[in-house]
């Protein structure tokens, strides 16, 4: 059976990384390690957090050596606290070492992200609105980072440029304003026959007011606005389309800007102003 593509990306992404770290051979390992001798190791929790690339660890285990026994304790989107144990794996010492780096690397990023959008998702429990992420990624970890986002309950946005519109400022201003960069949307849209949905920035209650006469969009973005501002925006689309949040949101404003009724929050910082959650791989 042929690997799907997401498995494809996976498995094209860990041996890029392993060919990066180990070069032409692990010689540490070699130097002082006996070729074919075995041991275990145990991927020990040094922190509190919100576990994650669980699943990734086990990919790079096996692409480095299939005879690895792998054996996963916690699942990812799980809580975790200092003392836990997240899997135990089997084999020859050489491929533990050779595996190990790069998956702290992985895990102790995607953890922190994971944990971070936990603290982001909590802040507005009992309410519709949703964290979202953005594009503000690791190039080469989008899609892992992202994963990360959803086992610490949030959403993802859109996953790349070709998988929604999504009209910001830039592409306002070089298209000559709002109504013609709807307009030109949608012809683009007719002429090549894709379905895909639209976003639209708003930099100010004016240009939501533009946005809500000119129609033709699924999202409108209230990029920056203040809580004030938000809660104005939010009464003037009165659910006609929906409604994201976006720009200078932290942890302490989140549940401010959900209480305007937004149905959507993003937040670049799940992402790019995270960090790695503590772990370590002993032997034992």
């Amino acid at each position: 059976m042929s690997p799907t593509p997401q498995n494809k990306i996976l498995e094209d992404f860990i041996r890029r990384a392993l060919e990066e770290d180990i070069g032409d051979g692990d010689h540490s390992s070699l130097a002082c390690i006996p070729e074919g001798s075995e041991g275990r190791a145990r991927l020990i929790i040094k922190e509190k957090g919100i576990l994650s690339g669980c699943r990734v660890a086990g990919e790079v285990f096996r692409i480095i050596d299939d005879k690895i026994v792998f054996s996963q304790f916690i699942n990812d989107g799980t809580e975790i606290s200092p003392g836990d144990i997240a899997f135990h794996i089997e084999g020859k010492k050489q491929s533990i070492l050779k595996s190990e780096r790069l998956v702290l690397n992985i895990m102790q990023r995607m953890s922190g992200i994971a944990t971070s959008t936990r603290q982001y998702a909590d802040r507005i429990k009992g309410f519709r609105t949703k964290v979202l992420d953005t594009r503000k990624t690791t190039p080469g970890m989008r899609f892992l980072e992202k994963e990360a986002v959803r086992q610490g309950g949030g959403m993802n946005h859109r996953m790349g440029l070709y998988d929604m519109i999504m009209l910001k400022d830039n592409h306002i201003d070089y298209a000559g304003g709002i109504e013609n960069a709807i307009v030109k949307t949608r012809e683009y849209l007719k002429r090549t026959g894709r379905n895909l949905r639209v976003e639209i920035e708003a930099r100010n209650i004016d240009d939501v007011r533009r946005i809500i006469a000119a129609g033709n969009v699924d999202r409108i973005m209230l990029d920056n606005f203040s809580i004030d501002d938000t809660r104005e925006a939010v009464n003037l689309i009165d659910g006609r389309f929906e409604t994201e949040s976006s720009g200078k949101i932290t942890l302490e404003n989140i549940r401010e800007y959900a209480e305007c009724g937004v149905d959507y929050i993003s937040c670049g910082a799940l992402t790019h102003q995270i960090k790695s959650l503590d772990m370590s791989l002993k032997a034992f």
